[in-house]
């Protein structure tokens, strides 16, 4: 019977397949490599991408925040200025209120009596004066009730005095001034605030 070795044959096999396997775990330690390489590549293109889109949007947020800083200045000045707009009408519509005031008392002033003071203190004008009869202040009061430029007439005081040798009833009276209505433009008020 003849007899084969097989020992060296199997040894070459093995040998083969040591490096057949050594070749496979190098091309496979190779690809991981590539695959992770290609993978952190692709991973910090998309975090650079992003980062710069977060500067961006950080640039825009400063410059937008100095807008409405400036917008809230700008919206500051508007109602200063309204404040003082307000102020030159109230002054312009006051302007010639004594003048009528002063013609107003003067018209609704009946006969037989006669002011001694007028005083005004904001809108509130107190009035003292000298009546023949208790009649003529009711007639006063009820006067200055319908009086265009003027409301709520207040009876202070009334007493009996003599002035002359004639016996006479001195009062004194308040009486509101119509503080008349200043339209405003609402439209820039609200866009103001």
């Amino acid at each position: 019977m003849i007899r084969v070795n097989l020992l060296p044959h199997r040894q070459i096999r093995r040998e083969a397949r040591q490096r057949e396997f050594g070749l496979m775990a190098l091309f496979s330690a190779i690809a991981a490599a590539v695959v992770i390489f290609l993978g952190y590549t692709y991973i910090t293109a998309k975090i650079d991408a992003q980062a710069e889109r977060n500067a961006r949007l950080d640039a825009a947020i400063v410059k937008l925040d100095k807008e409405i800083a400036d917008i809230k200045d700008l919206k500051d000045q508007i109602s200063t200025m309204l404040e003082r707009k307000q102020v030159v009408e109230n002054l312009q519509t006051n302007r010639s209120q004594a003048v009528v005031v002063l013609d107003e008392l003067s018209r609704q002033l009946p006969e037989g009596m006669y002011l001694k003071s007028i005083k005004q203190q904001g809108n509130i004008i107190s009035v003292e004066g000298v009546a023949d009869t208790n009649a003529r202040v009711a007639t006063l009061v009820r006067n200055l009730s319908t009086s265009n430029w003027m409301e709520s007439p207040s009876l202070v005081e009334i007493k009996s005095v003599v002035v002359n040798t004639l016996k006479q009833n001195a009062f004194a009276l308040n009486v509101n001034i119509k503080v008349p209505k200043v339209e405003t433009d609402e439209k820039s008020v609200k866009g103001g605030k």
